[in-house]
C-alpha cells in the first residue's frame, strides 16, 4: 500500500499533473493516481484535464496567480473543520453552516463546500 499525503498544496498537485502530462500518463490516470495517494476531494477530474490543457498550450506555472482584493479568511484548518462538521452531520445546509462558520462569507462558504471539499447537491 501507498503512504497518503493529506491536504497537499494546490501547487504541488499541479506539479505532479505537469510531470504525469510530460510522461504522456492520461488525464483520467493522473486523476486517479491522485486520488489514490492524497484522496478522492483532491481535485476533480474536470481540472485535472484543464491543466492539462493549459501545460499542453505551454503554460509551466503551477503556482496561483497573484490577486488584488481583500485576502481570503478561508485556509486549510478551517475547511478541514467545515468538512468535520460535514461529515458529523450530512444533512447540514449551507445556512445552517454559515450559523456555525460566521467567519466565512455567505457567497464563499457554498463555494468552498462544494470546490474544495467536492460536496454536491442531492
Amino acid at each position: 500500500m501507498f503512504k497518503t499525503i493529506a491536504d497537499p498544496a494546490d501547487c504541488e498537485v499541479r506539479s505532479v499533473i505537469r510531470f504525469l502530462n510530460a510522461k504522456n500518463v492520461k488525464p483520467a490516470e493522473i486523476h486517479r493516481q491522485l486520488a489514490e495517494i492524497c484522496g478522492e476531494n483532491v481535485m476533480t477530474d474536470g481540472m485535472v484535464r484543464k491543466w492539462v490543457r493549459q501545460f499542453n498550450n505551454g503554460s509551466t506555472n503551477v503556482h496561483d496567480e497573484a490577486r488584488s482584493g481583500r485576502p481570503s479568511v478561508v485556509d486549510h484548518g478551517l475547511v478541514a473543520k467545515v468538512n468535520e462538521k460535514m461529515r458529523e452531520n450530512s444533512r447540514f445546509t449551507i445556512r445552517m453552516l454559515c450559523d456555525e462558520f460566521p467567519q466565512i462569507s455567505k457567497t464563499v462558504l457554498p463555494e468552498n463546500v462544494t470546490n474544495r471539499l467536492n460536496y454536491r447537491k442531492r
